[in-house]
């Protein structure tokens, strides 16, 4: 099994695969127009078509593999994944047109008889190999997809069954020919172009949602917020974005922990939140993790509230020297200030300037409509 955090093993195997689709492509692109030609089936000619547009998905994933591997670097400190998906967007464009030219073609072909072609017997056996040649490409494919958790080849996988399913098309619409109806070869065309456009818009659809970073699906986010809610500390979530880079996932959480406990150890459980995440989800390469106090999302006039150089010049208003060789600990919480003053042991074994100290808090406290409350505390 390839290992996501192997780099340049995923991007050999990604590479290998579509090497080996693209000898696939070639190969029955070339016997599928020929014995469309020889045994003149106009579906069978629009399916060597169709397996030359597979084609051209290969040569793009290869040089989107190529470009998308590259570290992170200056200018892309997030990393090149976005090229896969750049690519997935242009191969999408190129599919609905190559799907636009080929209905065009036969529906003039139904509108003029004459030009419509009779497929021969031999044109059956083609349409079976492709049938079986795809086949096994996208159940290949696919697994390499999953295992490397790459987008742009799952989404090619999926192309290679859209050709296996054309060729089905196909190959009964050569039989409905042969049983004297002669519209069915071209109709069973225009279906397989009709299928050839709706995976190029489906292509370009997806790419763009995470172009212009679209969240992941609900169901992966409630997977992410139960692993966060479950993270030792965590009191809640109040904010989680989350967007896609190729295959490769990104997480912002605001999270709420206690309010009293230290910075170090709010960053200790920020990390924790981080680990835990990127242990439960493969795609999951990065994650940004904001401490609260409080659910602060909606909370008005945060810039208001006074600094802890302005704190501290109030302290020294009230307490004049002795401020000095007091600790404090500043709570910004709902809007207002939650202030502890510490007294230092020295300081706390003389209970006069213990009481001059609390009664200049508790003036300071009612002179302070920001400051909602001020708690002296005395170390032993």
């Amino acid at each position: 099994m390839v290992k996501a955090y192997d780099a340049e093993q995923v991007t050999r195997v990604k590479s290998r695969v579509t090497y080996i689709a693209a000898l696939v492509n070639i190969l029955l692109a070339s016997i599928k127009i020929t014995f469309g030609f020889i045994g003149k089936s106009e579906a069978l000619i629009v399916d060597g078509i169709h397996s030359l547009a597979d084609l051209l998905t290969d040569v793009f994933v290869l040089v989107a593999i190529k470009l998308g591997s590259r570290e992170a670097d200056h200018d892309h400190p997030y990393g090149h994944r976005r090229y896969e998906t750049i690519a997935t967007v242009i191969l999408g464009g190129a599919l609905f047109v190559v799907a636009a030219g080929i209905a065009w073609d036969v529906m003039e072909r139904i509108l003029h008889p004459e030009k419509l072609l009779v497929p021969q017997k031999e044109t059956l056996i083609i349409a079976a190999i492709s049938i079986l040649a795809n086949e096994w490409l996208f159940q290949y494919t696919k697994r390499v997809a999953k295992k490397s958790r790459s987008k742009l080849l799952l989404a090619n996988a999926w192309h290679h069954r859209s050709d296996a399913i054309s060729s089905v098309v196909v190959l009964f619409g050569i039989i409905a020919v042969l049983y004297g109806y002669p519209f069915a070869d071209a109709v069973a065309a225009i279906i397989v172009a009709l299928m050839v456009a709706k995976i190029g818009l489906s292509l370009i659809m997806e790419s763009v949602k995470e172009l212009v970073d679209t969240s992941l699906s609900d169901a992966q986010i409630n997977d992410i917020r139960r692993v966060i809610k479950l993270t030792e500390g965590v009191k809640s979530i109040h904010l989680l974005r989350t967007r896609q880079m190729g295959e490769d996932s990104f997480v912002d959480a605001h999270i709420v922990v206690d309010p009293k406990i230290t910075v170090s150890e709010g960053h200790m459980i920020a990390d924790t939140v981080r680990d835990n995440l990127k242990a439960q989800f493969d795609d999951i390469v990065d994650v940004l993790v904001h401490i609260d106090p409080e659910d602060d999302e909606f909370k008005q006039n945060k810039g208001e509230l006074p600094s802890r150089k302005q704190i501290n010049k109030i302290l020294k208003q009230y307490l004049g020297e002795l401020s000095d060789d007091l600790d404090s600990r500043i709570h910004y919480l709902d809007g207002k200030i939650e202030l502890e003053v510490i007294i230092p042991k020295v300081i706390s074994m003389q209970s006069d300037l213990v009481k001059q100290i609390k009664d200049k808090c508790i003036q300071l406290e009612k002179d302070n409509d920001l400051i909602d409350r001020v708690i002296v505390l005395s170390k032993n």
